[in-house]
This record gives C-alpha cells, sequence and structure tokens, in this order.
C-alpha cells in the first residue's frame, strides 16, 4: 500500500441545503477516502440523493463547503468538477441506447480529450482516448461486449456500462447513486465484485438500498434521517446502535430478514 492508498480526496463540512422552510440536508460533514468505500444509508426521504447532487456540483448548497484534491469547488458547475476527477452514476441509468458500448465509452472518453470539440478529427483517431476507453471497459467487465448494442444488454450489464461511462473520464473520487438498484442475485454478485476492485484506486461514496450489499462493501457507513446523520462509523458499530436501529436498520431488516 502507498501513501496515496490513504488519502482522503473529498472532503464535506456542515453542508445544508434548504427548499423553502424544508432543510433536505442539514449540517452534513464526511470524508471521501482513496481506497475506501463509504456508503450512505437512511429511508426515502432522509437527503441521499440529494446529498448526491451537493457533491456533484448538480445543485448548489446552501451552507457549507465541499473541497476535492484541496480545491474548493463548492457552487461551482458540474462539467468543471468532474475535470477535477469526480464521477457519478444515477438511480436511472444513462447510456446512449442505440450505440455500442464501445462508442458509449469512447464518447465519455472523447470528453476528456484536449480537443474533444473539435469535430472534424475522428474520434477514434487519438490513441490515448482508446486507451481510457478500453481501460474502462476491462474494468468494468464489459471486454466480451464492447461490439453489443447498448440498448439490448442486460438490466445490470447497463450499469457497468454506466460506470465503465464514468470511469472513462479518469475520476479519482466516484458518486454510485443506487447501482444495485433492480438487479438479480447473480447481477449484484457481480456488482459488488466490480466495486471492489475499483476501490482500490478510487475514492467511493455508495447510496444503496441493498443492505447485504452495504455491508459486504462499505468501510465506513453514514446513516442519515430527515436530512441529518444520525450515526457514522465502522459499519459493525454503526449495526448495533440501538437509534439506528429503531430509526431505520431494524425495519430494514425486518422487510428483508
Amino acid at each position: 500500500m502507498t501513501d496515496t492508498a490513504s488519502e482522503v480526496l473529498l472532503v464535506a463540512r456542515n453542508l445544508t441545503k434548504r427548499f423553502g422552510g424544508l432543510a433536505a440536508v442539514n449540517d452534513v460533514s464526511l470524508d471521501l477516502w482513496r481506497g475506501r468505500i463509504h456508503a450512505v444509508i437512511g429511508p426515502n426521504g432522509a437527503g441521499k440523493s440529494t446529498l448526491t447532487n451537493l457533491l456533484s456540483g448538480d445543485i448548489a448548497p446552501t451552507s457549507g463547503q465541499v473541497t476535492l484534491g484541496g480545491h474548493d469547488i463548492t457552487g461551482i458547475k458540474p462539467d468543471a468538477i468532474s475535470r477535477k476527477g469526480l464521477g457519478r452514476s444515477y438511480q436511472k441509468t444513462n447510456i446512449f441506447a442505440p450505440f455500442t458500448v464501445w462508442d458509449n465509452v469512447q464518447l465519455a472518453a472523447q470528453s476528456r480529450a484536449p480537443h474533444a470539440l473539435r469535430w472534424l478529427h475522428r474520434a477514434d483517431s487519438f490513441a490515448p482516448t482508446r486507451e481510457r476507453a478500453g481501460r474502462a471497459i476491462e474494468l468494468a467487465g464489459l471486454t466480451a461486449r464492447r461490439d453489443a448494442i447498448a440498448g439490448t444488454i442486460s438490466h445490470g450489464e447497463q450499469r457497468q456500462l454506466e460506470i465503465a461511462m464514468t470511469l472513462a473520464t479518469q475520476p479519482q473520487v466516484l458518486l454510485l447513486d443506487e447501482p444495485l438498484a433492480g438487479m438479480g442475485v447473480a447481477e449484484a454478485e457481480r456488482m459488488v465484485a466490480l466495486l471492489l476492485r475499483l476501490k482500490q484506486e478510487h475514492a467511493m461514496m455508495l447510496v444503496e438500498h441493498d443492505m447485504d450489499a452495504v455491508f459486504a462493501l462499505a468501510d465506513h457507513l453514514t446513516v442519515m434521517v430527515n436530512g441529518q446523520v444520525i450515526a457514522s462509523g465502522a459499519p459493525a458499530a454503526v449495526r448495533a446502535d440501538a437509534g439506528v436501529q429503531s430509526a431505520y436498520l431494524g425495519e430494514e431488516e425486518a422487510h428483508h430478514g
């Protein structure tokens, strides 16, 4: 393990987002470390997606600060934050269904090329772009599917494709919003294995309802209820917390038990 393996890449301090009188996120702080998966759980309406949107720049905070790689990114646009090394996936798969897997990933890689807007150049003429796309497809476990039409591959493979597209932009921080949603057991197991592979080189925040996956993946666990953090720490300690059990986990495990 190198020193960078324990490097803090993203820091959020006292983030608050108010919509009128409602605090959807209220005074939330967290650190994302390279080599660790930080899972955020909580019931519907807890503020998890709003928190993700604050970190990615999709919405601006009412107050608080976010730094990425030591640079203040509070309130700057999502594309600028993305270029500084943050990638995210969304609850709903966001791919170009008529294109091949390769074309989808190469388009994402091309967005990072120095001449991305020079449309007269063939996209596949840039060796670095091809290399980024190929590595992202390999990392995501889709090498055998690279020539398949994206709209025809399975739901689980489409989620892998979205992660491959995110990886092609060369992020250091990954924000993953319910990557296992709608998956069967085998697909979920493949996604868990993929995320464990990716964590070695990335700092990751995972918003997920699948508790089995959360406890298989998380190095750190934060529980949100009504926009606030009610517990944060090692997964085993959080799971044993009486307040967490009464507010969330007891209800969840009753449903899944």
